[in-house]
């Protein structure tokens, strides 16, 4: 890595940003942090890549170093995943002692502040100031429907380049416009005019905004925080794991009714009363336990075979079933 200011070919592209920041959002629904973690480390994540010239192989030690330095920000201490574990969910190559590494130089080329203010801080002021000021005339949408809107925004890069105070306010803007209020309409205004906001700017914003949120609701969006985990192991592990899957006997369920200790008690005398048979049970004879149908043979581990019912099942060395 080196500073911005040095002349480097390689770099991080757009696209490669944008679909680390959504893995972020992903790890961060994953381990339930709160939005403000999140917007910390995309804060963290841009400013980085604003001052350095980074290769993408290393983008993604960056990324979960800048959510975990975030959430020990944010979240309480309990709540804080530990690094080996942030690691394996994330299915990164590099070791703790990486992502060590580059905390420490994340520190040093940022000055990061806990309290670091955000387009989200601007959200929740603006959201506050609106309830406030409508005095529950007006039906807005809730926070947690703000907030999720400003995270897929700053999923891509062009939202990075917006103040933080205007885009929280486009945000809100485009939002009210749908619900058609002219008192909403009318609290905006005095936001802008108060922060000094032109029309021209507040209106680019608000079509960027109206753009993105298209995209985030269409049905071809895969939202970062539905992923599923997806774990990519060679075709090996993955027959292990089959036949271990088909090797372990399902158990039947055990009802939660009324302890009965009398029929335990009989229960013990039929099955102790069976003789060599160890499948005994009430009313059944002992030539009934050894019938063709419960028939169960055992051999060798070297090349074990068992059958049940007339099927056979035979373990390799290799831990595959061959029926």
């Amino acid at each position: 890595m080196e500073s911005a200011s040095t002349e480097k070919p390689s770099g991080v592209s757009a696209k490669c940003r944008d679909t680390r920041v959504e893995e972020l959002w992903g790890l961060t629904s994953f381990f339930g942090y709160s939005t403000n973690t999140f917007v910390q480390a995309v804060n963290l994540l841009d400013r980085f890549l604003a001052i350095m010239k980074v290769q993408p192989k290393h983008l993604p030690c960056i990324g979960v170093c800048c959510l975990h330095m975030a959430s020990k920000m944010v979240e309480e201490e309990s709540n804080v995943s530990p690094t080996h574990e942030l690691i394996r969910i994330s299915q990164s190559k590099f070791t703790v002692s990486d992502l060590c590494r580059m905390e420490k130089i994340i520190s040093e080329k940022l000055s990061v502040e806990p309290n670091a203010v955000t387009a989200l801080t601007f959200l929740q002021l603006y959201y506050s100031a609106f309830t406030t000021l409508s005095a529950g005339r007006e039906e807005i949408p809730s926070i947690g429907s703000l907030e999720a809107q400003l995270k897929a925004c700053l999923c891509q890069l062009v939202f990075s380049k917006a103040k933080p105070s205007v885009l929280a306010l486009a945000l809100i803007a485009q939002e009210f416009e749908a619900l058609q209020s002219t008192a909403l309409s009318k609290i905006v205004q005095q936001f802008q005019r108060h922060l000094k906001i032109s029309d021209s700017e507040l209106l680019h914003w608000k079509e960027l905004v109206a753009k993105c949120m298209t995209k985030y609701h269409s049905s071809e969006c895969n939202k970062p925080d539905n992923k599923k985990l997806v774990w990519i192991v060679s075709r090996r592990t993955a027959q292990n794991l089959q036949s271990n899957h088909f090797s372990v006997p399902g158990l039947p369920t055990i009802p939660e009714g009324s302890w009965d200790e009398s029929e335990s008690e009989d229960s013990c005398e039929d099955m102790s009363g069976g003789e060599d048979t160890p499948f005994g049970s009430p009313g059944r004879k002992k030539s009934e336990a050894h019938g063709t149908s419960g028939r169960l043979e055992e051999r060798s581990s070297s090349g074990e075979r068992r059958r049940s019912g007339g099927s056979s099942i035979s373990l390799m060395s290799g831990g595959q079933a061959e029926e």
